[in-house]
C-alpha cells in the first residue's frame, strides 16, 4: 500500500496571503494566517517508486481532503505559546562541551542568567539542556545530566518562563518537570530511553519530536535515505502514531525534521527546501539550524560561533515556510530579521 504526501508550493506571504486566503484562492500553511499556499506537489509513494504531479488548490483538496485540512488547521497553543506567529525557542546549553557555546554557561548562575538574557530579546521559549548531542559526542549519565540542569530549569521557571527540557532520558524529562518544565525536546523523538514514551505520558507535557538517523555519536558517518524529505516525515509520522498509542494527544505534540542529525550536507539543503511538506503531520513544525556544522559548509565559517549571519538566513527561511518555533542561538539578531520581514509584509514574529 502506497503511501500520498503534499507539499505546498506557491507562497505567499502577510497581507496578500490573508487577502488570498480569505477569497479561496490560497490555503493557510501550517494554520499562520500570514503565510498561505496556492498549489500543492502531489507526491505518491509506492512499490512502483516515488511519483509526483504539480496541481492546483481544488485538485489538492478534492484528492487529499484530509491532508489539506492537516496543512492549514489552526495550531493550538503548545505550552501555553501561541503558534499563530513565528515563535523563538532560546538555546541555554548547561555543558562542556556543546559544538558553538559549549562551556560559556556551564555553571546555573551563568546559564539562568544567559535565559533571561534570550527572555529579554524575545524568546518565547528557553530550551535548558545537560547532554552535548553534536556530531561525535558521547552520552552523559543520568546524574550528571541531572546535576547540570535541574538548578537551572528551576530557576528560570521560577521566573514565569516556558522552560524546555532538552533530554534523551526519561530520569530527567521526569525531575525537570517537577522542578517547573513546561515541555520536553528530545532528539530521539522519545525513542532513545525505553521508558520515555511512557514518561511522557505520564507527565502530559507537550513534547517536541525531532528525526534523527543514529546516535549523536555516530550519525554523520555514512547517513543514507531513499528520499530524505519523505523518509524524514515517515518516519515523524510513525513517531506521532506511537506517542498517541501511548496515551500522549496528538496536540501535545510538535516535530522537527532534525537538521544536521544524522543528515549529509545535501540531505540538509533538501530538508530546508522541502520545509512545507512536514505541515501535512497536522502538528506545530519546529526547524533548529543556528550555528550548526552545515551553516559553516554553505557559508565556509569554520568556526561555530561566527555562524550568525548564515543561521540568521536559515532562520528567515524556516520562517517564510510556515514553520512554527525557530530554535536559536541568537535571538536578538533573528528576531531583528523577522521583524523587519513582517514590517515589508512578511511573517509576524512576537515576543513572549
Amino acid at each position: 500500500m502506497g503511501r500520498s504526501y503534499l507539499r505546498p508550493t506557491g507562497l505567499v506571504f502577510g497581507p496578500d496571503a490573508a487577502r488570498l486566503i480569505k477569497a479561496g484562492l490560497a490555503a493557510s500553511l501550517g494554520g499562520m494566517a500570514h503565510v498561505g499556499f496556492t498549489g500543492a506537489c502531489r507526491i505518491r509513494r509506492g512499490k512502483k517508486g516515488i511519483e509526483r504531479k504539480d496541481v492546483s488548490l481544488d485538485k489538492a483538496l478534492a484528492k487529499e481532503p484530509a491532508l489539506m485540512a492537516a496543512i492549514a488547521a489552526p495550531r493550538p497553543r503548545f505550552a501555553g505559546v501561541d503558534l499563530s506567529r513565528v515563535r523563538l525557542m532560546g538555546i541555554v546549553n548547561v555543558t562542556p562541551d556543546s559544538f558553538s557555546d559549549g562551556g560559556q554557561h556551564g555553571e546555573a548562575p551563568a546559564a539562568v542568567a544567559h535565559g533571561q538574557q534570550l527572555a529579554a530579546e524575545g524568546a518565547a521559549i528557553l530550551d535548558v539542556g545537560g547532554e552535548s548531542t553534536r556530531p561525535g559526542s558521547d552520552a552523559v549519565d543520568a546524574d550528571e545530566e541531572l546535576r547540570r540542569v535541574i538548578p537551572v530549569v528551576r530557576g528560570l521557571s521560577s521566573q514565569g518562563f516556558t522552560v524546555s527540557i532538552d533530554t534523551r532520558k526519561a530520569r530527567v524529562m521526569t525531575e525537570a518537570a517537577y522542578a517547573g518544565a513546561a515541555l520536553i525536546n528530545d532528539v530521539s523523538g522519545l525513542g532513545h530511553d525505553p521508558e520515555a514514551l511512557a514518561t511522557a505520558a505520564r507527565l502530559q507535557l507537550p513534547v517536541i519530536l525531532m528525526h534523527a538517523q543514529g546516535d549523536p555519536r555516530t550519525m554523520q558517518l555514512n547517513p543514507t535515505y531513499e528520499d530524505v524529505a519523505l523518509d524524514v516525515y515517515d518516519g515523524l509520522a510513525d513517531r506521532i502514531v506511537a506517542c498517541q498509542k501511548a496515551g500522549i494527544d496528538r496536540a501535545l505534540l510538535c516535530v522537527d525534521p532534525g537538521i544536521g542529525f544524522g543528515k549529509s550536507f545535501a540531505h540538509n539543503l533538501d530538508l530546508l527546501q522541502q520545509l512545507p511538506l512536514f505541515h501535512g503531520l497536522g502538528v506545530p513544525v519546529l526547524v533548529g539550524l543556528s550555528r550548526k556544522g552545515f551553516v559553516g559548509a554553505v557559508t565556509g565559517e569554520a568556526v561555530a560561533a561566527r555562524r550568525l549571519h548564515g543561521s540568521v538566513a536559515g532562520a528567515l527561511q524556516a520562517a517564510m515556510n510556515g514553520c512554527h518555533i525557530l530554535r536559536v542561538h541568537d535571538v536578538a539578531p533573528t528576531r531583528q530579521a523577522l521583524a523587519l520581514f513582517a514590517a515589508a509584509g512578511g511573517v509576524p514574529v512576537e515576543t513572549r
